[in-house]
């Protein structure tokens, strides 16, 4: 007798696998966490196959799970697009990201929403906080990724991250010389957070290198031309918190914070997905 498994519950499956979390999982389908464990104790049932292994701190693939993951990634999107008809034009989700929150979180983001849906095209625009906000409540972006901003209230807190001064381990700076800083131009939200920093000391700094993004930033401290304010999270490997050695000022922390305005349906749930796995990357990271 042929076995027909349900849709539903093979998601969950695979965004359990991608996130290793039941709790980021429940997060991107709207749901508990013992909605989604009841799902996969179903699947696993009707296959008769062990396919997670569960502890408090950790969800990993058994071997037939993982055997399971691309024959189910198939059946999804064969199922995707049998549902989806005759090719169509997509409604398009428009993201804007902070350059200082995006980090190496953006890849895991992404491929969660190609496996998440077929209804949606995405756009992401990258740049500065203040910059996307000002789009977003000209209703140009559905939603948006930043850092926060004392004077904005309300959003969902994705991430919290601890700032430090990154530079190369073979980077040279006498004390009492004026701080050389890797910085992006305003109105960084960043740079103005260690210009405080360093006025507030009573350091003297120079920006020795302004760059456009974040990456030239951190290719720049890299290169060592100077010092990087940034998060430890999208810090480059390589790349050390000299801050303390230079008896630098504490940078604080920073909350990224998602603001979405969205009615539709698809929208709202690509979003809970986009928010899971930044969660999940973050906390991994």
């Amino acid at each position: 007798m042929k076995i027909t498994l349900d849709i539903g519950a093979v998601r969950a499956f695979l965004l359990v696998s991608d996130l290793q979390s039941f709790t980021r999982t429940a997060e991107a389908l709207g749901t508990t966490q013992a909605a989604v464990s009841l799902k996969l104790q179903r699947l696993e049932a009707t296959l008769e196959k062990r396919l997670l292994e569960r502890s408090p701190r950790a969800v990993r693939l058994t071997a037939e799970g993982a055997a399971f993951v691309e024959n189910a990634r198939a059946l999804v999107a064969a199922h995707d697009l049998a549902v989806a008809g005759p090719a169509r034009i997509r409604p398009r989700l428009s993201l804007g990201i902070s350059d200082h929150a995006a980090g190496p979180e953006l890849v895991p983001m992404l491929r969660q929403f190609q496996a998440s849906t077929t209804e949606l095209a995405l756009s992401v625009s990258i740049g500065f906080s203040r910059d996307l906000l000002d789009l977003y409540d000209a209703g140009t972006l559905d939603a948006v990724i930043v850092r926060q901003e004392a004077s904005r209230r309300g959003g969902e807190t994705l991430a919290e991250d601890e700032f430090g001064w990154y530079a190369s381990p073979r980077f040279g700076f006498a004390l009492g010389s004026p701080v050389p800083l890797a910085t992006l131009a305003a109105p960084c939200g960043v740079r103005a957070i260690a210009v405080r920093a360093l006025d507030k000391a009573r350091l003297p700094f120079v920006e020795s290198f302004v760059g456009g993004g974040v990456a030239a930033g951190a290719a720049a401290a890299q290169a060592g031309l100077a010092i990087a304010p940034l998060a430890r999270r999208i810090a480059p490997p390589g790349l050390v918190d000299v801050g303390p050695a230079l008896g630098l000022p504490r940078l604080g922390r920073s909350k990224v914070i998602l603001h979405a305005k969205v009615s539709d349906a698809a929208k709202r749930a690509a979003l809970r997905t986009l928010a899971a796995a930044l969660r999940s990357a973050s906390h991994a990271n």
